[in-house]
């Protein structure tokens, strides 16, 4: 039987046997050539080894977006200056001062040696970097030997931050073996830490899955070692998360009724939370965490909404009970959206928005503990990304019904998959900002669509003259002739219209990300029972690495399952 369907263990036991090798851990820093240098007011200043480092993190971003945003700026000056020398700090004390254009071309040069590398160059490079997969990426689970994630620790730069984020531009610390804290069984090998070095911790704790783990300076968060998403234990978390999701579709519309009555409760804590419970159904809103004053950037969820993120319109754009929401959300991506809701959803937040400032909580009396302990109490396992994962999974199954043609070829059915896609996309608000090269292969993509047309003017033409030719001989050789010019127009016209679909799939995709929810969201047999029926290659939807994560659902999916 299928690895992921062996006995299971005892509850909160995930294995009996976990052994490897530790984190790899990031190159130490190599010195700038004597001849590559810094320079301050226009004087060449040389720079303390730890100072120099951080310079080149700065140096290699010049050309990015985020070195011209004045909050990254300042971050990254206000920790490069504490990594500083006094004598350094006497003299760099203005970023515009600061010349790191000749590293940054010292970089840039680097990188196109390494792409001109010979084929055999590459070829030493990639064995190389095998032999450190072969040797830190992959454990011993329970007889199995599984691949690892994630195995080499991030090297230190710059923090980015997704949208605008408050910390960008901070300084993202080297982490040393003294951070990290390795969990493997107690009669394993317990791995070396480098020569010179300690762990912080050795654990052996079977009740969780992770190998090793320390915490990022910048947000204090932890960090982990994981397996591979292929790996038995993912596989089965995996498998199991979209089964709860699947469990609620049988108890959905009693939820649904029981927040409908809700909405009149004489109690004001129960009307909040169905209308928060509506808006995490019908918006697939996040459920927001409390997080520490000052803790990270100012983002929210559904249950820590303030008044000000949203504008009530009696009547917009045709349309009545119009809420109109503006917050950033999860990684501060803007949530921008105008939906029209149900009449006694609007009267309860003109009543919770009643006699409150802009800065106060708009669902007063909830939190997402209240709101998870209910949803638990609902069903077993139910929290609010439950539902986000059942509404994406349903929404997919519904538009591919709805959008597939059996008909079309393999590209038009691309192009409906992709459609389908981006519905459950727009759903979660997984937004993306159009890619800087899409212009550039736009202008590719459609001259070789004017190419193509050309080709197929020409054919037809061709097709014309053979056809004439027939009418005149009716020869053998003049039907073998018009056959051939046939088939040509007709394979011509088929890359065309592929060309076509391409064009448009890449116009309707540039600012939707459709990777997140495909990977996270959306029930992995949906799609492969889809290929499945209307003879789509799996690999057209799941590369490689995605066919690996995917196996269990590619092993139990037929074409007739239904979420």
């Amino acid at each position: 039987c299928p690895r992921w369907e062996e006995e299971k263990k005892e509850d909160g036991v995930k294995w009996t046997q976990l052994e490897h090798r530790g984190p790899y851990f990031a190159p130490l820093y190599e010195p700038l050539p004597e001849d590559v240098q810094f320079y301050y007011n226009g004087k060449p200043l040389k720079l303390s080894l730890a100072t120099e480092e951080i310079a080149t993190f700065y140096a290699k971003m010049l050309d990015h977006e985020y070195t011209t945003k004045e909050i990254f700026q300042n971050n990254f000056f206000n920790d490069w200056r504490k990594e500083m020398t006094s004598d350094e700090q006497k003299i760099i004390k203005d970023l515009d001062k600061c010349d790191f254009r000749e590293i940054h071309k010292y970089f840039v040069d680097k990188s196109e040696a390494r792409k001109a590398l010979s084929k055999e160059e590459k070829q030493k490079l990639k064995e190389e970097a095998d032999k450190i997969q072969e040797e830190y990426g992959y454990c011993i689970l329970d007889g199995h030997r599984e691949k690892i994630g994630n195995f080499k620790t991030e090297p230190p730069g710059l923090f980015r931050g997704r949208g605008d984020h408050p910390k960008m531009g901070m300084l993202k610390k080297r982490i040393m073996p003294e951070d990290v804290v390795i969990n493997c069984s107690k009669d394993s090998k317990i791995p070396e830490p480098p020569e010179g070095h300690k762990w912080k911790e050795v654990r052996f704790d079977n009740t969780v899955t992770w190998l090793a783990s320390w915490t990022e300076n910048i947000q204090n968060t932890l960090k982990y070692i994981m397996l591979n998403p292929s790996s038995k234990l993912k596989g089965e978390k995996d498998w199991q998360k979209y089964e709860v999701a699947r469990r609620l579709k049988d108890v959905v519309h009693k939820i649904r009724a029981q927040y409908r009555a809700d909405w009149k409760s004489k109690e004001m804590k129960k009307r909040q939370r169905a209308v928060a419970l509506y808006f995490i159904d019908k918006l697939a809103l996040r459920a927001g965490n409390e997080k520490e004053e000052g803790e990270t950037a100012d983002t929210v969820g559904c249950c820590s909404l303030r008044v000000e993120h949203i504008r009530l319109h009696p009547e917009l754009d045709g349309q009545e009970h119009v809420v109109e929401f503006d917050f950033l959300g999860k990684d501060s991506i803007r949530y921008y959206n105008k939906v029209s809701v149900e009449k006694m959803v609007f009267k309860n937040l003109q009543l919770f928005m009643k006699n409150k400032d802009p800065s106060d909580d708009l669902f007063d009396r909830l939190n997402t503990s209240i709101l998870n302990r209910h949803l638990q109490s609902l069903m077993d396992g139910l929290s609010a990304k439950v539902f986000r994962t059942y509404n994406a999974s349903i929404t997919l199954q519904e538009q591919l019904k709805a959008l597939t043609n059996s008909e079309d070829n393999v590209a038009g059915k691309l192009l409906s998959y992709n459609r389908a896609n981006r519905a459950v996309a727009i759903l979660c608000n997984h937004q993306r900002s159009t890619p800087k090269t899409f212009e550039k292969s736009m202008q590719n993509l459609q001259a070789k669509i004017d190419a193509k047309k050309q080709q197929v003017e020409e054919a037809q033409e061709e097709l014309k003259k053979a056809e004439e030719e027939f009418e005149d001989t009716k020869d053998a050789k003049a039907e073998a002739n018009l056959e051939k010019k046939k088939k040509l127009l007709k394979r011509l016209e088929e890359q065309l219209a592929k060309l076509n679909v391409q064009a448009t799939d890449k116009e309707e995709n540039k600012q939707i990300a459709l990777g997140t929810s495909k990977l996270n969201y959306l029930d992995p047999r949906i799609s492969i029972a889809w290929c499945k029926k209307f003879g789509v290659p799996i690999e057209k939807i799941y590369n490689k690495t995605q066919r690996e994560k995917f196996a269990w659902a590619i092993d139990m999916a037929d074409e007739d399952f239904e979420f």
